[in-house]
């Protein structure tokens, strides 16, 4: 399902895309609960939200006022999860929880 959005899109290969894209927020995700390597798992994110909010989610290209303000809100999620990303970047390693890698 997420393949056919990204196609409607324009992202080429599509299921390649979503895949790669998938592995990136499982793995950063993963590090930055675990404290496996955060920083390493917010640069993952960092790098997921970036293109994917200015591709997938360019409210500001919709004519359609109720898509754009769907969209807008997908947008706007995406730059607060950046933010957090981040200062999670910023933030001193290892983490007192954190596995001490």
């Amino acid at each position: 399902m997420m393949a056919e959005y990204a196609e409607s899109k324009g992202v080429p290969h599509s299921p390649a895309a979503v895949a790669v894209s998938g592995l990136m927020i499982l793995l950063g995700g993963l590090s930055m609960i675990l404290g496996v390597y955060p920083v390493v798992g917010a640069i993952l994110l960092v790098l997921f939200l970036v293109p994917v909010s200015l591709y997938m989610h360019n409210f500001w290209m919709i004519p359609d006022e109720q898509m754009r303000m769907v969209e807008a809100v997908n947008f706007t999620r995406n730059m607060a999860l950046l933010g957090a990303a981040l200062m999670v970047m910023a933030h001193p390693t290892p983490w007192p929880a954190s596995a001490r890698l």
